[in-house]
C-alpha cells in the first residue's frame, strides 16, 4: 500500500508555497496525504528560523515524534526550511531519530533523500548553497482550488541587521515575466480567481535583469489575463517603493486596495540600526499617495518593539508613526536576538519586562485604531470572496467567512454560497479584527466555485474508495502563516 505523509508548515507565506510543493512533490512520488487524526508514514517540517522560539518549538516536535516513531516502524521524518539551512547536521545531532535534512535551495531533493535514507538506513542531510530549480516549477498540490501563491523571486539583497533570511535564502533570484504570467494563466485554467505575489521584497523585482520597473508591468500584465479577479502581493521593502507601483495598484482592476508594507521602527536612529535604508517621512510619504490614489486601500504592517538600543523616545516615535499611518491591523513583534543575525551581539539589548510593557502599549494602540478604521466600513457594500471553513456563529445565527477587496475579514449571513463564489453585502458591524454583514444582497457562482465543488466531490470519492484503507485520505489544511518580517 501507498505510504502516506503530512507537511507541517511554520512561518511565512513562502513556506506555505514551498509546502504545496513538497505535497506536489511526495504526491507525484506515489506518496498519499494522511487522513485527519491518522499518523503519517512521512513526517516533513517545513521551518522557519525568523519566528521566536522556532528552535524550541522545531525541537520540541521532534522531540515529542520520537516516541511515536518508536511504535511505527518505518515512519520517516524530515526537517527542511530555513532552520534546516541554518541548523545543518545539528539537526540530526541534536535528534538523531531525524532522516532527512534538507535545505530551502533544494525542496525537490526530497523524495530522493526518503528513498535514500531508507535504503541505507541511515540520516541523510543535504544542504546547497544556491538554488538549483525555482520552486514554482515542481509539482505542486494546492491547499485552495480557487486562491494561489506565485512566486515572483526568493532570496533578499538587503543587509537587515535583525534578519537571517538573506543568509538562508541566499540573494535575489527573479523569474521571467513571462513564465509567472503562463503560471497564472495556467492557474486560472484550472478554476483559480486569486492570486498573490510572492517574494522576500517583491517589489524589487527586476533587479536581476535590470528593470527597475518590471514589478509594476507585471502588476499591469495581471490586468489583462481573463477570468483572474483578484491580484496581492506581499512584501514590499519601502525602500523600493515607487510610484509606478502606485500607479499600477491604482489603475488595475484586478489588482487589489490593499497594502501590506513593514514600517519595523518609526524612529530614524533605530531605522538606522537595523539597516532599513528608508526614514519614517519616506514610509510616511508613501502611505499618502497610496491613499491619494486608492483612498479605500487597507494598509498593514510589521513593527519590531524593543530592537537593542530603543530607548521611551524611540518607541515613542514609532506610536507616533502609528497614529499617522492608522493601519488596519498590524503583525507586531517582540525583538527578541536571532543567533547569525548581527543585532543578537549588539550592545544595550532591552530588558524582556521594558521589551513587554511596550509591546502591550503598542498593540493596545494598533487595536484601537484598527477598530475605529473599521467602523469606517459600517453602511458600505462590499463584495467578498467566501472563504473555506465554517464560519462563525453568535446563539442561532450562523455565519460564513469572505475577504473584501481591502483583505479585511468579514464575516456574513449564511447563504448558498461556495468557496471561492462571491457574496455581496453591506457592512453592518465593525470589530477590532473583523467585520459582520448581515444584509446580503447577491451570491455570484463562480468558476472557483465549480472547481472547489469538483475537489470536494473527488475528496469524497477518495473516501468512499479508502473505507477500511487507512492509508487513504485528504489533507488537512495548512495552517495560515503571517507575513515574514
Amino acid at each position: 500500500m501507498a505510504r502516506t505523509y503530512e507537511v507541517r508548515t511554520y512561518g511565512c507565506q513562502m513556506n506555505v508555497h514551498d509546502s504545496e510543493r513538497l505535497s506536489g512533490l511526495l504526491e507525484d512520488a506515489g506518496y498519499l496525504a494522511a487522513p485527519d487524526g491518522q499518523q503519517a508514514d512521512v513526517v516533513v517540517f517545513n521551518t522557519c528560523a525568523v519566528r521566536e522560539n522556532a528552535d524550541n518549538k522545531l525541537y520540541g516536535n521532534l522531540g515529542h515524534l520520537a516516541s511515536v516513531k518508536r511504535e511505527h516502524p518505518g515512519m520517516q521524518i524530515a526537517v527542511g526550511g530555513c532552520m534546516a539551512q541554518k541548523d545543518r547536521s545539528t539537526v540530526v545531532e541534536r535528534a538523531p531519530w531525524v532522516d532527512v535534512v534538507f535545505g530551502t535551495h533544494n525542496i525537490g531533493s526530497l523524495p530522493v533523500l526518503l528513498e535514500r535514507a531508507r535504503v541505507q538506513e541511515e540520516a541523510q542531510v543535504e544542504i546547497l548553497e544556491s538554488l538549483e530549480v525555482f520552486p514554482s516549477t515542481l509539482p505542486t498540490r494546492r491547499e485552495s482550488p480557487y486562491a494561489a501563491w506565485v512566486s515572483v523571486s526568493v532570496g533578499c539583497n538587503n543587509t537587515c541587521t535583525f534578519c537571517i533570511v538573506p543568509s538562508l535564502r541566499g540573494k535575489e533570484k527573479d523569474r521571467r515575466p513571462g513564465e509567472i504570467l503562463a503560471e497564472i494563466e495556467a492557474l486560472v485554467a484550472e478554476g483559480v480567481s486569486e492570486v498573490t505575489l510572492l517574494g522576500q521584497n517583491v517589489n524589487a523585482y527586476g533587479v536581476e535583469f535590470g528593470d527597475r520597473q518590471a514589478f509594476s508591468k507585471l502588476l499591469r500584465a495581471c490586468g489583462a489575463i481573463e477570468g483572474l479577479e483578484r491580484v496581492r502581493f506581499t512584501s514590499p521593502h519601502p525602500a523600493e517603493f515607487t510610484d509606478d507601483v502606485i500607479e499600477a495598484m491604482a489603475e488595475t482592476a484586478n489588482v487589489m486596495p490593499s497594502l501590506h508594507m513593514p514600517l519595523q521602527s518609526g524612529s530614524d536612529r533605530i531605522l538606522r540600526s537595523m539597516r532599513r535604508s528608508y526614514r519614517r517621512e519616506k514610509y510616511l510619504g508613501i502611505i499618502d499617495r497610496v491613499r491619494a490614489a486608492i483612498p479605500h486601500a487597507a494598509i498593514t504592517t510589521d513593527i519590531i518593539v524593543g530592537f537593542p538600543g530603543e530607548t521611551e523616545d524611540d518607541f515613542q516615535a514609532t506610536m507616533e508613526v502609528v497614529r499617522q499611518a492608522r493601519f488596519s491591523s498590524a503583525f507586531t513583534f517582540q525583538y527578541s536576538p536571532r543567533p547569525g543575525t548581527p543585532a543578537a551581539t549588539m550592545a544595550d539589548q532591552i530588558a524582556p519586562d521594558v521589551v513587554k510593557d511596550r509591546y502591550q502599549r503598542l498593540v493596545d494602540l494598533v487595536n484601537d485604531l484598527a477598530w475605529e478604521e473599521n467602523k469606517t466600513q459600517v453602511g458600505r457594500t462590499v463584495e467578498l470572496m467566501v472563504a473555506e471553513g465554517e464560519g462563525r456563529k453568535d446563539g442561532e445565527t450562523r455565519r460564513m467567512s469572505g475577504r473584501a477587496p481591502d483583505n479585511r475579514l468579514v464575516h456574513f449571513a449564511a447563504t448558498d454560497a461556495r468557496p471561492g463564489d462571491m457574496v455581496t453585502a453591506e457592512v453592518t458591524y465593525a470589530a477590532p479584527h473583523h467585520l459582520v454583514a448581515d444584509r446580503v444582497v447577491s451570491v455570484r457562482r463562480t468558476r472557483s466555485g465549480d472547481a472547489w465543488e469538483a475537489r470536494q466531490g473527488r475528496a469524497e470519492e477518495t473516501r468512499t474508495v479508502g473505507l477500511g484503507l487507512p492509508t487513504i485520505g485528504v489533507p488537512a489544511p495548512l495552517p495560515a502563516a503571517p507575513a515574514c518580517s
